[in-house]
């Protein structure tokens, strides 16, 4: 396609991997300039040729065809040379597309990403979005634990034997095994961390660990949603425990279910089987209370350790799925969204 000059600042401020209060838009904007030439060779004036969005699912998201353009590509180039722009090599990814990527990933602030929200606000929806879109891959504290102990790395080595023991994993384990992953090749250009940090202390200490390599939080995304609206959403669902089918006594009723009943456990039964629906323990009204409180006195110290940084940004999540995902984009772009 071709792309405006106009609309290259834009595009400029959507490329947070290589921008921050160091780093002014015009760096970005000379980038994906720098193919303008190229594209007046072949008679497209004042315009920049980008190459094509990949599928989804291919890794290299919205991201891969913006930066392509600043590699020199245009229509029609092989996407593994174009995937290559953001780190993901493939068999045939040129030695210009690798020293274009080295170039980013030793020059340019990794982008790193955190998401924060209650049980229920959606950041499991949304996440795999900001993976798609921003091209970084999204770290689980539990993914990555279990990968440590099973490469039997020294950090997993230790998290192993506590775990034996039937202790708790300390802060420090979690943190060298977090040091350890972000060394992969996937994660030159940043990460998205889901569930971590939980306390200030881990917090603290996550911010230590990205010091020692000149890095820093880029984005802190607060899904905020009221209380109220979480127990409707979280009491009210049912799971089919064979399957893993999911109801909502609200949104997707069963079709044994009494309208004028209300859910209850013998009114709510499978549509396939016919059998019997559960809740899971955390989706009580009591066990949720709790969690809600928990997660609000760890996560609210958080945020306002970010807010003088300048990265935290709220995002409405009691909205239509569609509306929470342009605020998310909204909030992950340069320009920012409520603070």
């Amino acid at each position: 396609m071709i792309l405006p000059s106009s609309s290259v600042t834009t595009l400029a401020r959507l490329i947070p991997s290589f921008v921050s209060k160091k780093t002014s838009t015009s760096a970005i904007h000379r980038l994906l300039h720098s193919s303008s030439k190229r594209s007046n060779a072949n008679g497209s004036s004042g315009a920049v040729k980008t190459a094509p969005t990949p599928p989804s699912g291919s890794g290299g998201g919205v991201l891969t065809g913006i930066l392509a353009a600043g590699a020199g590509f245009a229509v029609g180039s092989n996407i593994e040379e174009i995937k290559g722009v953001i780190g993901i090599k493939g068999a045939n990814a040129s030695p210009k597309v690798d020293e274009t990527s080295e170039l980013f990933a030793k020059y340019f602030p990794r982008n790193i990403v955190l998401l924060f929200g209650p049980p229920g606000a959606g950041k499991g929806t949304h996440a795999p979005l900001i993976v798609e879109t921003l091209g970084l891959p999204q770290l689980s504290t539990g993914d990555m634990l279990r990968a440590a102990v099973g490469a039997g790395t020294d950090v997993g080595k230790r998290a192993e034997a506590v775990m034996k023991a039937g202790g708790l994993v300390s802060d420090d384990i979690v943190i060298g095994i977090i040091k350890d992953r972000i060394t992969e090749k996937d994660c030159r250009h940043g990460f998205i961390l889901d569930g971590f940090p939980r306390t200030l202390a881990q917090t603290r200490a996550l911010d230590k660990m990205l010091v020692e390599e000149g890095a820093s939080v880029t984005s802190v995304i607060d899904f905020s949603i009221p209380d109220k609206v979480l127990e409707e959403r979280i009491t009210g669902r049912w799971i089919h425990k064979s399957s893993g089918r999911s109801y909502h006594a609200k949104f997707a009723p069963p079709k044994s279910m009494d309208a004028s009943k209300g859910p209850l456990p013998e009114n709510m039964k499978d549509d396939e089987t016919d059998e019997p629906l559960i809740q899971r323990p955390d989706d009580t009204a009591q066990a949720l209370g709790k969690r809600l409180r928990g997660y609000h006195k760890e996560t609210v110290p958080i945020l306002k350790h970010y807010i003088p940084n300048g990265v935290v940004k709220t995002v409405n999540a009691n909205q239509k799925m569609d509306i929470v995902s342009a605020e998310v984009m909204t909030a992950l772009s340069r320009a920012g969204g409520k603070k």
